[in-house]
């Protein structure tokens, strides 16, 4: 098992950056597939971008089509922890985002691929 924290989130205006961070502790980070997912009032909880365990497709990264452009996912493997870079934010961003992590995953928009997750933090765009 693996214990997911999430920090970052906040309030930013439309055009605006965040970069959220998720701390992992427990079993060998670099063998997990970690994810982005998001979830907005009423909406179900939807894929964002994730990154390929080290020893898989060697750090592979996989965008959603809403988010291609504008989001980078990146990992740093001696600091177990992923990273949200979100960049040119729009109001349809607005969601509580979670960090996913499963062992020797091949990267799955499917949240029930995931195991393991961490507790969300809340991203509010305002236009």
């Amino acid at each position: 098992q693996v214990q997911l924290v999430e920090s970052g989130g906040g309030l930013v205006q439309a055009g605006g950056s965040l970069r959220l961070s998720c701390a992992a502790s427990g079993r060998p980070f670099s063998s997990y597939t970690m994810a982005w997912f998001r979830q907005a009032p009423g909406k179900e909880r939807e894929f964002v971008a994730g990154i390929t365990w080290s020893g898989g497709s060697g750090g592979s990264r996989y965008n959603a089509d809403s988010v291609k452009g504008r989001f980078t996912i990146s990992r740093d493997n001696a600091k177990s922890t992923v990273y949200l870079q979100m960049n040119s934010l729009k109001p349809e961003d607005t969601a509580v985002y979670y960090c996913a992590a499963q062992l020797y995953l091949v990267v799955s928009a499917s949240k029930e691929a995931y195991k393991n997750w961490g507790q969300g933090t809340q991203v509010t765009v305002s236009s």
